[in-house]
């Protein structure tokens, strides 16, 4: 049976109760709310002087964090090849958001570090994400939005945090 209103999913039939939900409904609602966020806090972005970033930079960047990162590390934070790292460090260091310097610990090796923009721009991305949770908590309730966060939690867990979405997405 083809649900066509449901994204052409290709399901059986759902026994039991007339309100019971499709179970692909719930990572599409999920990715659905993540993307929204997500959209929303880059048209922000945009509006506030850096219309360049992408999403993938956003995980980038946290991933190189406030002390800087070795290119392998970054990768593997990422979950991609550090070949792959590296692109993104061009593209984030042409953008004026990253930055190769020496190593204070050892002059063999470089660090990528966030310049200024960058750490501004993760800055306003944090104030930004703050509004919009606001925003969903005047639509759903402020009890409703952290009974939803708590129970988030409680299904994906301490490792629920992870920077890695590219690599996991193939990107």
């Amino acid at each position: 049976m083809v649900v066509e209103e449901k994204v052409n999913q290709v399901v059986g039939s759902v026994e039991g109760e007339p309100s019971q939900r499709w179970g692909f409904e719930l990572p599409l609602l999920l990715f659905a709310g993540f993307r929204t966020l997500i959209d929303q806090l880059h048209t922000e972005l945009a509006d506030h002087g850096y219309p360049d970033l992408r999403p993938a930079h956003g995980f980038a960047m946290q991933a190189i964090g406030p002390d800087g990162v070795t290119a392998s590390e970054l990768g593997r934070r990422l979950g991609v090849s550090k070949q792959a790292a590296g692109k993104t460090v061009d593209r984030l260091a042409a953008l004026g958001y990253a930055e190769r310097v020496a190593d204070p610990q050892d002059a063999r090796r470089k660090l990528v570090r966030l310049t200024p923009r960058g750490l501004d721009a993760l800055t306003l991305s944090a104030a930004v994400f703050q509004e919009l949770r606001g925003q969903w908590a005047d639509r759903l309730g402020t009890g409703r939005l952290a009974e939803l966060e708590d129970a988030l939690k409680s299904v994906v867990g301490p490792a629920g945090f992870r920077l890695d979405a590219a690599g996991w997405f193939g990107g």
